[in-house]
């Protein structure tokens, strides 16, 4: 099994013996109606548009150093994230997940198949609001290697040895809307140039029990249809690093080994004019 896909049911067990604190990361609407016991709501993990210059790093890394703080990470216990399920939040249980990585905390976790796993399984949901106690988040600066800023996705850009990988939903791919957001949420519509495509769905896949990671062989497979191997650097993008959040986690199960995030992705680099793009179908 996964180092980070926790199942229902691994989760239910661990919750018996070991400091784990739980993060919800949909809406407060939808994490009022139910969520799993103590879970802390935290949706500013899916909300927060990040940018890559040295300023924005800044304030990513102190933004999210106190929300985890105040929920309750001190470095002992397992933070474990969920969203709805693996397909109907933008990955965002993932960016969670990869916003910790970035700020170097030691042990994150997954709930596979997310808040629908959970009910699904017949576990215990609750309306409750925890009150966490805050502690002091451990940031690890050596660990935010793992963003790269929009200088360097400009070099890749003319580095074919590094896999720009978009894996945003086609009608951002191919030019004809900017967003999730709405069609003109950014002031440009396209791609970075030489980026490769892989829709980020396409990381998992239907089973009986909702959507799941397919396993590490099919992913790889997926990678090898655009030239990607377990050896290849890539950078990943995509509006604002959520769903290329959750193929960063596929990639990473999978043993790519290279693997960094442009975390400004398109919201960043489609409002500087001076950076290139491509639209329409790729030649």
């Amino acid at each position: 099994m996964s180092d980070v896909l926790m199942t229902p049911a691994a989760l239910a067990q661990a919750l018996r013996s070991e400091k784990i604190v739980l993060i919800d990361t949909r809406d407060p609407a939808t994490y009022a109606a139910g969520h799993l016991p103590g879970a802390v709501n935290l949706h500013e993990i899916f909300t927060f548009l990040a940018t890559s210059t040295p300023e924005g790093l800044a304030e990513l890394r102190e933004t999210f150093a106190e929300a985890f703080g105040k929920a309750g990470l001190s470095g002992e216990e397992t933070a474990v994230l969920y969203e709805q399920s693996m397909n109907t939040g933008f990955g965002q249980s993932c960016r969670g997940y990869f916003l910790l990585s970035f700020l170097g905390y030691p042990k994150v976790k997954v709930l596979h198949g997310g808040f629908a796993a959970w009910s699904a399984a017949g576990f215990e949901v609750s309306q409750a609001v925890p009150a966490p106690s805050p502690a002091k988040f451990p940031v690890d600066l050596a660990a935010g290697k793992l963003i790269i800023d929009a200088d360097a996705m400009l070099k890749a850009v003319q580095e074919p040895a590094i896999a720009k990988l978009d894996v945003r939903d086609v009608d951002e791919w191919i030019g004809e809307s900017s967003s999730p957001y709405g069609k003109d949420f950014c002031p440009r519509k396209g791609r970075i140039p030489g980026a490769k495509w892989i829709e980020w769905y396409r990381m998992m896949k239907p089973t009986a029990d909702g959507p799941r990671f397919k396993s590490k062989d099919e992913i790889l497979a997926e990678c090898a249809t655009v030239g990607i191997t377990p050896e290849t650097p890539v950078y990943l993008y995509c509006f604002k690093g959520a769903r290329a959040s959750n193929t960063f986690l596929a990639l990473k199960e999978a043993g790519v080994k290279d693997v960094k995030m442009y975390f400004g992705s398109w919201n960043e680099w489609s409002r500087d004019p001076a950076l290139p793009i491509e639209t329409g179908l790729p030649a």
